[in-house]
């Protein structure tokens, strides 16, 4: 292996070939110019033109309806430094827009709203101690730690103790014993520090406990199912794998910066991270925090839904109020102890900021979730937008940061912001009151 590698794929001039685009509304039909939504398209297709991805989906919609929703690029098999790569087959499967892609860390919001969807119903109250649920969890000073401390990335527990073998990944019951027998890093509520999988594991366990279904079942019954989701679960169902997208190694890599700070993060270096996730029995397992798989449109109508107070073409999947608790700051923004930068949190979403956060410029009112690591969806109230964009490039540092900024910035500048008095009253209430500063 390289020790340090620039590693980006050959692109043609012409996109259009490889472009994939459905469903597809007019400009207007969501409040729109042609020429607004035309330089947000042309922003995807650069950010693309980097060569960082294999594949990219991104699918946006406004007012309701969707504007763009299409995917560039190939599946499998197209990729750069064969070295850095665990599949290495020369057979290219062109994306589509139905195209499964894993979300990674976006898959830790859907396993919160879960989690609210119980708390909705009374079954659980995310004051409780987890060990009210799992009274194994209550080893070793974690007695006290609340479904809150989890939910808001203070649960004292970011990573597993000592050196990770990958496979520990595809065992999920040695993963539970040794979270059981953990000892805290922090005391519960003390540090903020982003719970890359450890706290999706335990959430996900509470979920099985009191509702005595599995999780996949679970999530087919609450929200995939319901909002008619053709592939949107945790790992990929036998009729999907011929389909499902292969992620790969891109961008600059270095042992010594990119895989060090990914081995704090997630306790693996970026090629080991890479393989696991087109490993087979990653795609057999649930894993709460990282491996549901679905499309760009779906996971955008799920924002969607969300954006609408909990509820999708006539279905009432949650309560508005739920939303507005689910996704209320719990902190102002702060140094995470994990990621290393400043964050902000909801109980399970990931918050934007004024006057630059992570959905762009202006966007403090936004919540969603990134996902490992160039995966970004989420929902503006202020914009009435709902954005999904995922990529099987897993670049940390690379030539497209600059291209990912400007993406992000013509989606936040060239969708206009909805006048405080017709906003949509998201959460049930005056949209004055979930103003966020």
């Amino acid at each position: 292996m390289k020790i340090f590698s620039s590693n980006t794929l050959d692109i043609p001039k012409d996109l259009q070939p490889i472009t994939d685009a459905r469903r597809e509304h007019p400009a207007e039909a969501g409040g729109m110019s042609e020429q607004q939504l035309q330089r947000i398209i042309t922003a995807v297709e650069d950010l693309y033109r980097t060569g960082n991805h294999p594949q990219i989906s991104f699918c946006l919609r406004r007012q309701g309806k969707i504007l763009i929703n299409r995917s560039i690029g190939y599946a499998r098999g197209n990729f750069a430094d064969a070295s850095l790569q665990q599949d290495i087959t020369t057979q290219q499967i062109a994306a589509k827009t139905t195209t499964p892609i894993c979300l990674f860390s976006a898959s830790k919001l859907i396993t919160a709203m879960l989690v609210h969807i119980l708390d909705e119903a009374g079954e659980i109250n995310l004051l409780d101690p987890i060990s009210y649920y799992i009274p194994e969890y209550a080893q070793r000073g974690k007695r006290y730690t609340t479904i809150f401390h989890l939910l808001s990335h203070r649960g004292g527990i970011p990573r597993l103790e000592g050196k990770v073998d990958p496979e520990i990944l595809f065992d999920q019951e040695e993963i539970l014993k040794r979270l059981y027998a953990a000892k805290p890093m922090s005391a519960s509520g003390s540090k903020l520090a982003y719970h890359a999988l450890t706290a999706g594991y335990i959430l996900g366990e509470i979920i099985e406990r009191v509702t005595q279904k599995n999780l996949k079942d679970y999530l087919q019954e609450k929200i995939a199912s319901p909002m008619e989701m053709r592939c949107f679960n945790y790992g990929v169902a036998p009729e999907f794998r011929d389909e499902v997208a292969l992620n790969y190694v891109t961008g600059f890599y270095s042992r010594f910066g990119t895989d060090q700070y990914l081995s704090h993060v997630l306790g693996a270096d970026l090629k080991t991270a890479v393989q696991v996730t087109n490993d087979p029995r990653f795609m057999d397992s649930i894993s709460p925090a990282a491996n549901i798989y679905t499309s760009a449109e779906e996971i955008c109508r799920f924002f969607e839904m969300l954006l609408n107070g909990g509820e999708y073409q006539g279905h009432r999947i949650m309560t508005s109020e739920t939303v507005f608790r689910a996704t209320l700051p719990t902190s102002g923004i702060k140094l995470d102890h994990s990621l290393l930068v400043p964050m902000r949190y909801a109980l399970g979403p990931m918050l934007g900021n004024n006057p630059v956060g992570l959905y762009g410029p202006m966007t403090g009112q936004a919540f969603g979730h990134l996902g490992f690591s160039n995966n970004i969806c989420w929902a503006d109230p202020q914009r009435d937008i709902s954005v999904a964009l995922l990529s099987t490039g897993k670049s940390v540092v690379g030539t497209h940061l600059p291209a990912l900024m400007k993406l992000l910035y013509q989606i936040s500048t060239q969708c206009p912001k909805v006048e405080r008095s017709k906003r949509r009253a998201i959460f049930g209430t005056d949209p004055k009151q979930t103003e966020i500063i």
